[in-house]
Parts: C-alpha cells; structure tokens; sequence
C-alpha cells in the first residue's frame, strides 16, 4: 500500500505561482510512475503531468507545457509540481497519482494509488 498526501494549494492571483508537493508513505516512491491530474467543477478528471520511475522522462498536458513542470526527489519519498504563469482556467482540485506502470502516464487506469486531493483557485 502506499498512502499519497498532497499540499501546497491555495488561491493565488492569475500570472502567479505554486508549488504542490505529493508525499508518500508506505513504500519506496521511486519504485513508482507518478503522475499529477486535476478536476473542475462540472469537468472530469485530466491528466497534467507524468513522470517516470527515474525521473528522466516527463509528459504535460498541452495547456500547461513551458508553465508546469514535475519533478521528484526519491530521498524525500515526495513529487512535486511547480505552476507557474497560473490562469483562472487551471483552477481544480489537484491529485497525485502513483503506478507501477504508467507508461505515458496519460490515462487514470494505470495508477494504482492517488492522493485526497489539493484545492488550487486562481483569481482573474
């Protein structure tokens, strides 16, 4: 089992920035894909931003590439997010993600594990 913690949202004005953080428990993070979805009101849940067990390959959602970026420290068992440029549109609850084998990282059904969610409002 690994249990997913997610923290670093909050509201923060259109052009600014935030740093989410994904904390995991339970078993070693870097045996995992891990990935960064986000959800709307009246929307379904979409992909962000994937990263690959060692680090060295990085997916995007078309909308958020050059302003987001994913990283991971396995010594600290803990992804982050770094959003920058933030617009009113990427308002949502942010989870993250983890999976043996995520591929892509593109598609909910390959992770086997996700956080409880981070609220992020940007303001116009």
């Amino acid at each position: 089992q690994v249990q997913l913690v997610e923290a670093g949202g909050g509201l923060v004005q259109a052009g600014g920035s935030l740093r989410l953080s994904c904390a995991a428990s339970g078993r070693t993070l870097s045996t995992y894909g891990m990935g960064w979805f986000r959800q709307a009101p009246g929307k379904e849940r979409e992909f962000v931003a994937a990263i690959r067990r060692g680090g060295g390959s990085t997916y995007y959602l078309d909308s958020v590439k050059g302003r987001f970026t994913i990283s991971r420290d396995n010594a600290r068992n803990t992804v982050y997010l770094q959003m920058n440029s933030l617009k009113p549109e990427d308002t949502a609850v942010y989870y993250c993600a983890a999976g043996l084998n995520i591929g892509l990282g593109r598609e909910a059904y390959v992770y086997d594990y996700w956080g409880q969610g981070t609220q992020v409002t940007v303001s116009s």
